[in-house]
């Protein structure tokens, strides 16, 4: 194999890689031989096929065979041999193919020669983590925070009894059939029997568990109620309906007593368990909702830490998705540019920074990843797995097979883990100070911080 470079401009690379006819001629007569002894051919038997013979009927086929494969190993040997690592995949293009040189080295005739076009990773130096101005939030849980909890667990035990002559007010549920009509024709999705509906819950649209306070078991009504500008069904936006609703039952909520019984039944060994098992979950979200605002900063450290140039490829692949998400957005809200202050080619410019920024981090993560030898273990992908199957309750073996038989669904499962467990690593490193606060100065640092990250 002879490697020549062609044409060099910043990361782009351009080599001319000629693989001798000899080499293409062993490598051939090495397939031939791990066919031989399993190719049956009329006349024949199994194993004593002539060689010639066998020429004849699968060379071509077989010598495209071996140069699809020539081209793949010496494309990556050459690469592997220069020291480079390849962005993406690199471009191949045979030499002289319009000319009939393809026909030539499957006959045999001639050396193979290919041009391979590719952007390379750039060199990254890491920064020195110890110059990083980090800083840590700790917020505690707050007794008001531990109250609202364990009222919303009640909320979520509550049952409820129909009443006789019960009048509806908030916090009952109703059982109720209704049709709605908008301009006197029902609409899709307008209808439903033996609904049921908890008052002051806000789950229809405005003004129809309004229309409703009041009512009693038998009682038939006519409800006005408004459809949201925002709605996600352009066809129903902004529009107003008539909603013809019979109410069946109205039940009155019954509440659980928090006791010992009532954690019991929830799994908890005790009240005062249930109670540390809640304040734990508080806990975590907390310091949870802390990381989001401390890997923001790292990640802006990062972003100034690493200037390098970025290959083209990466960024243009990473803002087209970008911008196929923003499209898609401002399609379902029914948007334009001007409602958000700006032009098209003045937001195509800021998601190009975005994706800029992304591709930036996305390599210098990766690079400290791998300098420092941090990976993810198969048991930190089979939790992550489990996870993610337990978020579709009944359907964990179609999670399961997707993710056996979808190219690079394993490879975004991991690349999370493996992003946390560098930035760890960093943070590590950083030795960030803690500062104490409050949740609600936790909660604001951390919406800010979130408003950064869709800027």
């Amino acid at each position: 194999m002879q490697v020549t470079e062609t044409d060099r401009d910043g990361l782009k690379r351009t080599l001319k890689v000629v693989v001798a006819k000899a080499e293409l001629d062993e490598r051939f007569n090495g397939r031939l031989d791990e066919i031989k002894d399993r190719v049956q051919i009329k006349g024949f038997r199994k194993g004593k096929v002539p060689v010639p013979h066998l020429k004849k009927v699968y060379g071509k086929s077989l010598m495209a065979e071996v140069l699809e494969q020539a081209v793949q190993d010496t494309s990556i040997k050459a690469m592997k041999e220069r020291n480079e690592r390849p962005a993406g995949q690199p471009r191949i293009e045979i030499e002289d193919a319009d000319k009939g040189s393809v026909e030539r080295v499957i006959n045999g005739e001639s050396d193979l020669a290919y041009s391979m076009s590719f952007e390379v990773l750039p060199a990254i130096a890491i920064a020195d983590f110890s110059t990083f101005k980090l800083e840590r939030l700790l917020a505690d849980v707050e007794d008001a925070d531990m109250e609202r909890a364990l009222n919303e667990i009640v909320e979520r035990n509550t049952s409820f009894e129909p009443e006789e002559g019960r009048v509806a007010a908030d916090g009952d549920m109703l059982t109720l059939d209704f049709t709605g009509k908008i301009e006197g024709e029902p609409f899709e999705g307008g209808s439903a029997e033996s609904a049921n509906l908890v008052l002051g819950k806000g789950q229809f649209i405005p003004g129809f568990e309004e229309g409703l306070i009041g009512a009693t078991a038998g009682d038939e009504r006519t409800v006005k109620a408004t459809f949201p500008a925002e709605y996600p069904m352009p066809n129903l936006a902004g529009k107003e309906a008539e909603f013809d609703v019979k109410v069946k039952t109205v039940s009155r909520p019954v509440k659980p007593e928090i006791d010992d019984a009532f954690a019991a039944g929830l799994g908890a060994e005790s009240l005062d368990k249930m109670k540390e098992i809640v304040r734990g979950q508080l806990q975590r979200e907390l310091d949870g909702a802390a990381r989001v605002k401390l890997k923001r900063e790292l990640l802006d450290e990062l972003d100034r830490a690493h200037m390098f140039d970025l290959p083209p490829s990466l960024v243009d692949y990473e803002f087209a998705n970008i911008w196929r998400q923003v499209e898609s957005n401002m399609k379902a809200t029914n948007k334009t540019f001007p409602d958000e202050g700006k032009t098209e080619d003045e937001a195509r410019a800021e998601y190009r920074k975005i994706a800029e920024r992304r591709v930036r981090l996305g390599l210098v993560v990766g690079e400290i990843g791998e300098k420092n030898k941090i990976t993810v273990s198969q048991d930190e992908l089979r939790r992550a797995l489990v996870e993610q199957a337990r978020r579709y309750p009944g359907q964990e073996k179609v999670v399961y097979e997707y993710y056996e038989k979808t190219p690079g669904a394993l490879a975004e499962l991991r690349a999370p883990i493996f992003e946390d467990k560098v930035i760890d690593f960093i943070v590590d490193a950083a030795k960030p100070v803690d500062k104490k606060v409050s949740k609600e100065e936790l909660l604001k640092q951390v919406e800010e911080a979130t408003q950064k990250d869709s800027e």
